[in-house]
């Protein structure tokens, strides 16, 4: 087993759009640590993070966050330590086009 401590994805996303933050690799299981959600506007914005299970579409139960409320330019910094395996997905979306999510972690690959 080999550790790679990374960013693991960063995106702006289109408002009200749902978008893949980070998909986990073949042969990987990942260790989500952080994400931070930031407002780049003036104005109050809200967001969602959602796990999606081997890639599935999104449905109630992935959510972890919904429409959470982020202050005019600020940031959140989730401190999160979940766990993924091959094909899981992080969703991101906003309700504008001024967020940006990234997210830090550490794949462990099969050798």
């Amino acid at each position: 087993m080999s550790d790679t401590l990374k960013v693991l994805g960063q995106q702006a996303p289109a408002g009200t759009t749902e978008t893949i933050l980070y998909t986990v690799p073949t042969a990987t299981q990942t260790t989500i640590s952080s994400i931070v959600v930031c407002n780049r506007s003036a104005l109050l914005v809200t967001y969602r993070i959602s796990v999606a299970v081997s890639g599935a579409t999104t449905s109630n139960k992935d959510y972890l966050f919904y429409d959470k409320a982020l202050a005019a330019n600020s940031s959140d910094t989730i401190v999160i330590g979940i766990t993924v395996t091959e094909t899981d997905r992080i969703n991101v979306y906003a309700s504008n086009g001024n967020l940006s999510f990234t997210a830090f972690g550490c794949e462990t690959t099969e050798e």
